[in-house]
């Protein structure tokens, strides 16, 4: 155990590594401060971990005892045996206490805190008596609402971390695009960025490398990792193949209307099994279903929903991939929306709006060049009666015009809008 604790907290002998900045650490540092436990949510590699280590070299740089700073990452094989015992975790603190000998307050940090069971006794045990700043993180968010909600209720701040948005993406590549003069002046390389980042998404380890068949392989491996890792075995899942050849043929739909019925038949399933399926896929934050649109709240329960990739790159492993760069537009944009609105629906009657928030109505299309596709594209927004009342956007890859009262925006734009 000693051992572990020693090559897992590098910083204890002055070994801080570098890290790429992530946005969300100002949020995190905001919070450190704070008496709350913060806890940091995301799909598996979106950079959790960074974001805690960052949050290490803030600490230290602001004064905080490297000694008084602990690192775990629970899902270290050596721990796998007691993973069934909370009170190991009191056996992991008090040999931390033993190695590193803190004067003071201490921080703490648990990574991928899930894998132990009932944790959260621990930590509110420790929270109650102790001058103890907690962080974790974890990769499954019904788990962690549902225990934090049950024991450490109003004693946790959250901070949920996608993978990198554009702007984090154009910040690696050391692409200036804060003022109108450097847009201007890196136009084609923001354009050529922006291609990438729709086409492959913003995990960083397939960003930073350049052959296509490896980008997949690892995009592959994520999924498959989730879903044997965070899925099946959590909910006790039998059908493993099955659950697998559904989630990679959703991929193939992102965009479309789910149909649950003729999801189950061709894999065997029933109709309850693959909504429960498809919620197990939300909950480790692989992909995301939406409302149509409805006054009633139970209506919006009832209708159907359309499905969205949590990120642009696993369009590229759907086992029926096509060059569709329209739905790859369209599921960029439902990221960025989706992170920025508490409401996100879409309208559909005879015709169909793409997406509906609390602010204004979208409408996605990759091009308008064409007249029958543009005057189809602003139709839609006519028919429904929210048009008249809210801003209407037609999000598209390169234009940026108003006409008709819509709002023409190129994706670089919808991006970029913080």
């Amino acid at each position: 155990m000693k051992n572990i604790l020693i090559e897992q907290n590098p910083h204890w002998t002055g070994n801080r590594s570098k890290f790429v900045q992530r946005d969300k650490l100002e949020k995190l540092i905001a919070y450190l401060p704070l008496r709350q436990i913060i806890t940091i949510t995301g799909i598996r590699r979106c950079g959790k971990s960074t974001l805690a280590k960052l949050a290490i070299n803030h600490l230290i740089d602001t004064g905080v005892a490297p000694k008084n700073i602990l690192y775990v990452n629970l899902e270290q094989p050596s721990f796998l045996e007691v993973r069934h015992d909370p009170s190991y975790l009191q056996t992991i603190y008090d040999t931390y206490l033993q190695v590193a000998d803190p004067k003071g307050k201490t921080y703490v940090i648990f990574d991928e805190i899930q894998f132990f069971e009932n944790w959260q006794v621990f930590i509110k045990s420790q929270y109650e008596v102790s001058d103890i700043k907690f962080i974790v993180t974890g990769s499954n968010s019904s788990m962690l609402s549902n225990e934090l909600n049950t024991i450490l209720s109003g004693r946790s701040l959250n901070i949920h971390l996608e993978t990198f948005s554009f702007s984090e993406y154009l910040k690696f590549k050391d692409i200036a695009f804060a003022t109108e003069i450097d847009k201007a002046s890196n136009r084609i390389a923001v354009a050529r960025a922006r291609d990438e980042y729709l086409q492959w998404g913003g995990f960083y380890e397939v960003f930073t490398v350049d052959d296509p068949i490896i980008k997949k392989d690892i995009l592959t491996s994520y999924a498959k990792n989730i879903l044997y890792q965070d899925i099946i075995p959590r909910y006790g899942l039998r059908n493993a193949e099955a659950i697998e050849r559904l989630f990679f043929y959703l991929l193939s739909n992102v965009t479309g209307v789910l149909n649950y019925t003729a999801l189950a038949n061709p894999f065997g399933l029933n109709k309850t099994t693959v909504e429960e399926d498809i919620r197990y896929f939300e909950d480790v934050f692989l992909r995301q279903r939406i409302d149509k649109f409805h006054n009633k709240p139970k209506e919006r329960i009832k209708s159907s929903k359309k499905v969205y990739a949590l990120d642009n790159g696993f369009l590229q492993i759907a086992p029926k991939h096509s060059e569709d760069l329209g739905k790859s537009l369209e599921n960029a944009v439902f990221i960025k929306l989706n992170q920025n609105c508490e409401h996100l629906n879409y309208l559909k009657d005879i015709y169909e709006v793409d997406f509906y928030t609390d602010e204004a109505l979208y409408q996605v299309a990759y091009s308008i060049d064409d007249e029958k596709t543009r005057k189809r594209e602003l139709r839609s927004f006519g028919y429904f009666p929210q048009s008249e009342h809210k801003p209407c956007r037609l999000v598209t890859l390169e234009n940026a015009q108003t006409e008709e009262d819509v709002e023409m925006i190129n994706i670089t734009q919808l991006l970029l809008n913080d």
